[in-house]
């Protein structure tokens, strides 16, 4: 498997545990929005500890961008990236598959889980093909909503923000669940991506099925 040892060329905070990693991008490096690469860190002992994280440029940049929350209560991989700076080295290997964008439709993450969205969302939004398509954006607190202002610029009023762990004068209170969708899902002959922690996925996945969604039209990280 080809390995390409890249330099960070700028990091910056985007929530209180998320960071933004801009990178070199390797001549002839392609990818599509949605897709991943394994990632490691170009130090002794961490070269090997190999991570999947969703590009978040798009493909025609000249750098490539990861946005990867940090867990600093563990000393695992993304907490030693938090040490990283710009001029070190990270270890990308070659893309895999992830999510694949199939037609308009509804968006549904939990986190970070909105990482394989946000190049995907970025390339319609350029290409003017985000009118037909809504993002239900679950996170526990206001703070953790990721890149809240760029999303709400690129679908204004298909954007709706779920907070589940405190009361908020902003947005819906509660959970993305078997009520909340049938009051907001209107179509379910269109499309459904989801990303988020696995027992949400899994809970958001069988009710869609149960109100008749067609399993082909559910896409989620396997």
């Amino acid at each position: 498997m080809d390995t390409y040892p890249v330099k960070i060329l700028a990091i910056e905070n985007i929530t209180h545990d998320v960071k933004r990693f801009r990178l070199e991008k390797p001549a002839g490096y392609h990818f599509s929005p949605g897709q991943a690469t394994d990632v490691a860190i170009d130090k002794n002992g961490w070269t090997q500890e190999r991570r999947p994280f969703t590009f978040t440029s798009l493909a025609e940049d000249e750098f490539l961008e990861f946005t990867i929350k940090i867990y600093e209560d563990h000393n695992g991989v993304t907490n030693e990236l938090a040490k990283l700076s710009p001029g070190d080295q990270m270890i990308i290997h070659e893309v895999w598959g992830a999510i694949e964008y199939k037609g308009p439709g509804y968006f549904i993450a939990g986190g970070a889980g909105i990482t394989p969205f946000i190049a995907i969302l970025r390339q319609l939004g350029k290409e003017n093909k985000l009118e037909n398509n809504k993002l239900f954006f679950s996170n526990k607190t206001e703070k953790d909503i990721i890149l809240k202002e760029e999303l709400s610029e690129l679908l204004g009023k298909n954007l709706f923000n779920v907070i589940t762990d405190e009361k908020s004068l902003n947005f819906y209170h509660g959970f993305i669940d078997e009520p909340f969708i049938l009051r907001e899902v209107n179509d379910l002959n269109k499309k459904f991506y989801i990303c988020g922690p696995p027992k949400m996925v899994d809970a958001i996945q069988q009710i869609l099925l149960k109100l008749g969604a067609k399993p082909e039209a559910v896409v989620f990280e396997k």
